[in-house]
């Protein structure tokens, strides 16, 4: 499901517009980006939780060149299931 399909789908469950579900879907999207990159966690009872993990530098291979490399570390977001999630998906 893409986010024009996921806006249709939140519009006809709401009764609301489209526009209004698009603006709500996109005010959740920064919300949770914002506050991921100030390092806060977004936690959503019984939907799951949106953190960041770092990743430690490793070695890598250039695939063009063959050559060993260095993979800087970095941040990177990341998504846990809660429980109600993982059992609606079973």
């Amino acid at each position: 499901m893409n986010k024009a399909k996921l806006v249709e789908n939140m519009a006809k469950m709401t009764k609301l517009p489209k526009s209004t579900c698009k603006e709500c879907l996109e005010a959740f999207v920064t919300a949770v980006g914002n506050s991921l990159k100030t390092g806060k966690s977004v936690v959503l009872t019984g939907f799951g939780t949106f953190s960041v993990m770092k990743r430690k530098s490793r070695k890598g291979i250039n695939p063009v060149t063959k050559k060993a490399m260095t993979i800087p570390a970095k941040k990177v977001p990341k998504f846990k299931a809660g429980k109600a999630l993982k059992a609606m998906v079973k």
